[in-house]
């Protein structure tokens, strides 16, 4: 399977020697038991802020009839189709079969753009290690423009934010901490998301789809489901689909029929610069194909969590924090962190 192509990164004897840049500031010891770029994930990336769960394992009983949880495979590679739907979007919630419904205009009511996700749960005894790469636009669930490449790479717990020498923004650094606490999900992460029907419904149960809203005046959970959307309260989704269909793999044939990832969808940021309230990545040609360090996380492997700059890619220098036409903030995970 081959790679998106990648600027060349500086080394990371270089890396070392950056100081801090318009994105992000330097690291810094601190006394709170969940720091602020300890993001809530409700057990997905990390453990923290598990009392805003309905249990301290964040996960959930599958009630009678529903179907079983699928489970990653222990190693895999896909490319994928990333939709920033930025009109419209309320009328049509994912998950998406493919590209966004016709009713949805590219360039009018949706923008696509191509990434690719390396996964490796083996690496180093089972830490795991995962490598998400955004190709010319980058993750849109910050108040900036999206349009760069970017990379994060999960390894072990530490999170890093890779940018490229060919369109790196001014004033950020080629590597900052996007989190210390933020592991690549396990391989049966979506026992910490609900089952939703209205989601699973929606491409005629070809799809089994997770997800809920959750509230940053609480931080917790309030709706299964992407239908009604909820943006305008301020809420933040988060969904994931599998096909509900076992198939083979198409590299390794041996390994008996599972159901594949079909897409990831969530909510980005809403208003402008990033102007994403509906974003779904939809995966292409999934397989089990193990990912090359040398081509993925070898690239931020030598790096120390405890002294890299850390990244403020929510919360960065001069941006503003417009209001939702509701009159409620226009939201972020960030945010989420402070309804303990």
């Amino acid at each position: 399977m081959p790679h998106p192509s990648r600027p060349h990164l500086a080394p990371l004897s270089a890396l070392l020697l950056i100081g801090a840049g318009a994105a992000c500031t330097q690291s810094a010891a601190r006394s709170d038991p969940v720091p602020d770029d300890v993001y809530a994930t409700y057990g997905v990336h990390n453990s923290a802020h598990s009392d805003a769960c309905a249990n301290s394992k964040c996960d959930y009983t599958r009630e009678p009839g529903r179907p079983s949880d699928p489970l990653y495979p222990e190693y895999w590679s896909s490319n994928w189709k990333m939709y920033r739907v930025y009109n419209n979007h309320e009328a049509h919630p994912p998950p998406y079969d493919g590209k966004p419904p016709a009713a949805l205009v590219e360039g009018q009511d949706y923008e696509a753009s191509n990434g690719a996700t390396y996964y490796d749960s083996t690496w180093n005894g089972g830490q795991g290690a995962m490598m998400e790469h955004y190709e010319k636009r980058c993750l849109p669930i910050f108040p900036l423009p999206n349009n760069y490449t970017c990379s994060f790479i999960s390894l072990g717990d530490a999170a890093f934010f890779v940018t490229y020498d060919s369109d790196r923004p001014a004033g950020m650094p080629p590597v900052c901490l996007f989190s210390p606490r933020n592991h690549a999900p396990r391989r049966d992460f979506i026992k910490h998301l609900p089952y939703s029907q209205g989601d699973s419904d929606r491409l005629g149960g070809r799809v089994q789809g997770y997800s809920f809203w959750v509230s940053p005046d609480t931080g917790k959970p309030i709706q299964t489901g992407v239908s009604p959307d909820r943006t305008q309260n301020g809420d933040i989704m988060f969904g994931y689909g599998f096909d509900s269909q076992a198939t083979p793999d198409r590299a390794e044939k041996s390994v008996a029929p599972y159901r594949h990832p079909q897409s990831f969808y969530f909510s980005g940021y809403p208003l402008a610069p990033a102007n994403a309230p509906i974003v779904s990545q939809n995966y292409t040609d999934f397989a089990m194909i193990k990912p090359d360090p040398a081509k993925t996380w070898a690239q931020v492997s030598g790096l120390d969590p405890k002294t890299l700059t850390k990244c403020e890619l929510f919360n960065p220098p001069g941006a503003s924090r417009p209001m939702l036409k509701s009159g409620k903030s226009a939201p972020t995970w960030d945010r989420l962190r402070r309804a303990r």
